[in-house]
């Protein structure tokens, strides 16, 4: 086990710090957010414009550099580096936690395997203040974030999902949720949700109901603003048929659908692919690699 005792001996060594920023109403930048991005070296910003203006509201007037999805292989290197040269450095992504369905966690994985020491600050976060005023139970939760935009894989996705028992929650853009609430009615049936929008803002609004009332709902309203949704687990005992959803899948697919739409690595697809259809890992890892 690697041992990172966070505020020992940090003074003269390279430091990530992660950071989260308001995700509506700046009032929720915390007093330590502020005073960490005014001391630091650099910030690394998923959008510099946008977070150039956070820094102007608050007077910070430490130097930007871009950190997003189109650069972040190229860049987690850059910053490794200047982490090696002992400069600390604030990772922010546009609104709530870095990392959390945005750019970060390549280089927080990075920075930890070289055993540089990473900070993260308790903050604003879409999918917890959304869920903590849903209503729906909030003992157990599964965070998915944002399902894949491929037809296909989504309903792939979905059937996966329809057999968990915790409350749900996902993000979505607004221009595809119809599409994905349709595709959930059909996975789920009709079950409790909630759809969250302009969280902390002004025109801050949940619409509690059934999955069947938000689908009328999307098809009657302008959408706007990304969304976030929290949909109660299933009640069923007896789930044995939805858990089938792999069947007509060979092994290999089976595993590539982990790898390619879930974004697991070779072990851990290999290893749920063994889970799923109750076989060892050796006999799923001779019938990937060997044939």
């Amino acid at each position: 086990m690697n041992s990172q005792k966070s505020y020992e001996g940090i003074e003269d060594k390279g430091v990530l710090y992660l950071i989260p920023t308001p995700i509506g109403n700046l009032e929720d930048m915390t007093f330590r957010a502020i005073r960490l991005l005014k001391e630091i070296d650099y910030i690394a910003a998923e959008d510099t414009r946008h977070t150039k203006k956070l820094c102007n509201h608050f007077e910070i007037g430490t130097p930007i550099v871009s950190y997003h999805d189109h650069n972040k292989e190229t860049k987690t290197e850059r910053l490794i580096q200047d982490l090696e040269k002992g400069l600390k450095i604030g990772l922010v992504s546009d609104a709530g936690m870095p990392c959390i369905s945005d750019p970060g966690y390549e280089l927080v994985r990075e920075a930890t395997n070289k055993g540089y020491t990473v900070i993260p600050l308790p903050g604003a976060n879409a999918a917890l203040t959304a869920l903590i005023a849903s209503g729906l139970p909030t003992y157990e939760f599964y965070f998915y974030g944002f399902l894949n935009r491929n037809k296909k894989s989504k309903k792939e996705e979905l059937q996966l999902l329809s057999i968990k028992k915790e409350t749900m929650v996902f993000y979505e853009a607004p221009h595809r949720l119809k599409e994905t609430l349709k595709l959930m009615f059909e996975a789920f049936g009709n079950r409790e949700i909630v759809l969250c929008r302009e969280l902390t803002k002004r025109y801050e609004e949940f619409l509690r109901g059934t999955i069947e009332e938000a689908i009328i709902w999307a098809n009657e309203t302008e959408l706007r603003g990304e969304f976030c949704f929290i949909v109660s687990g299933t009640t069923e005992d007896i789930i044995e048929d939805k858990e089938a959803w792999w069947t007509e899948l060979t092994i290999i697919e089976h595993v590539n659908y982990y790898i390619n739409d879930q974004q697991f690595s070779n072990k851990d697809a290999i290893k749920q692919v063994a889970k799923d259809r109750n076989q060892s890992k050796r006999e799923i890892y001779s019938e990937y690699h060997v044939n």
